[in-house]
């Protein structure tokens, strides 16, 4: 069998000869100790059973009863419902990563090239934009107290699940959805190049990561995705597509609910794993934000990539209730690969709630968040 890696040779390379062809001079070099045995250097691989034991840690599936444990009768319901659906999971009868026979959650799918994120870690985020302070928590305080919160609530985090290290995120609005029509007609603001790199350079702080959100308005992925290139480019930024402001029926924003259908969520990945392959980088991720049935369409056609990791964020709000059962009911029921939770600071505590969901009643939802954000 073909082992991954590369073969060096013990000495130092020395210039032997000179070769000229149709005027070309071509210079050949070889080892000084070429008679050396050549050192194999193994190519880093991804640890599958890591993987998969994350995996099913996340779906509650105890491999010692063989059994998934859940938090409520509710949440044991409409997984059972998910798994006798006559519709194929994605990647169902795929023989890569981990499956539990009759359940939908760990979902199989290829297994991410070496470099993934998930499941190995948790990412921990705040959302926002720098200039408006009512659509996120990253335009409501100075970047010193900011980070300092951010750190705060990474910790709580790590302590609630030693067992995964936490990342830190700033998820950043870079398309924002507007009002107006705007002067191409779009009614989107798309951020420039200072804000962008502002959100990086706080990421780079805190060695965490950068989401690019990208509401499209009446334009579309294809359009916005190639304005942010150069940003996607670099290794620790990836993407947020955002199906509530997805106009396609010409309604301006904020009069109606949007949508993605998988054919779009597919072409953001797909543009996203060329941009991996084409630049040599980590895989992406790839954060969709759902908390209707309709915002996303054929989610079973969805298709992650090995380059392209992709999380169903269900980013709704409310009381506890409202919000545990929203989750089974477009996240949960609805496998894709990961899933995210958003909790609203101020909009999560308006009665009848009582306050944020917990750490530990976030992490007992089946199959627990491994993407975490806070507006």
């Amino acid at each position: 069998m073909k082992k991954r890696g590369v073969y060096m040779g013990a000495g130092v390379l020395a210039l032997v000869g000179v070769l000229s062809y149709s005027g070309f001079v071509a210079t050949e070099y070889r080892s000084a100790a070429a008679d050396d045995p050549e050192k194999f250097i193994p190519l880093p691989t991804l640890d599958t059973a890591d993987y998969n034991a994350r995996m099913l840690a996340l779906a509650h599936f105890s491999t010692a009863t063989g059994t998934i444990i859940y938090d409520s009768a509710a949440s044991a319901a409409a997984a059972a419902a998910a798994a006798s659906s006559t519709t194929p999971f994605p990647y169902a009868n795929a023989s890569t990563s981990v499956a539990v026979s009759g359940r939908p959650w760990p979902v199989s799918t290829a297994y991410p090239e070496v470099g993934a994120v998930l499941p190995f870690k948790r990412i921990v985020a705040y959302y926002g934009n720098f200039y408006s302070k009512g659509m996120g928590v990253l335009g409501e305080y100075p970047e010193d107290q900011l980070l300092a919160m951010l750190a705060s609530t990474t910790a709580k985090w790590a302590a609630a699940d030693p067992t995964t290290p936490v990342v830190p995120a700033i998820h950043y609005i870079a398309t924002v959805a507007q009002a107006g029509a705007g002067k191409e007609g779009k009614y989107i603001l798309r951020m420039p190049d200072d804000q962008i790199e502002h959100a990086i350079d706080m990421a780079n702080k805190i060695h965490g990561l950068v989401f690019l959100d990208v509401q499209v308005a009446l334009s579309t992925l294809q359009y916005e995705l190639p304005q942010l290139d150069k940003y996607l480019k670099i290794p620790q930024v990836h993407l947020a597509i955002d199906p509530e402001f997805s106009m396609k029926y010409g309604n301006p924003p904020g009069h109606v609910i949007g949508t993605f259908d998988a054919a779009d969520i597919n072409y953001a990945a797909e543009y996203l794993a060329k941009l991996v392959r084409e630049n040599h980088l980590p895989p992406k991720i790839l954060v969709v934000h759902r908390f209707t049935e309709d915002m996303v369409t054929n989610y079973q056609k969805i298709r992650p990539l090995p380059e392209v990791q992709v999380v169903m964020d269900m980013d709704g709000w409310g009381s506890q209730a409202k919000k545990k059962n929203t989750y089974m009911r477009v996240i949960q029921s609805e496998p894709v690969q990961f899933t995210g939770l958003k909790l609203f600071y101020k909009n999560d505590i308006k009665p009848p709630s009582t306050g944020l969901l917990t750490t530990t009643e976030v992490l007992n939802l089946t199959p627990a968040p491994i993407y975490i954000q806070y507006q």
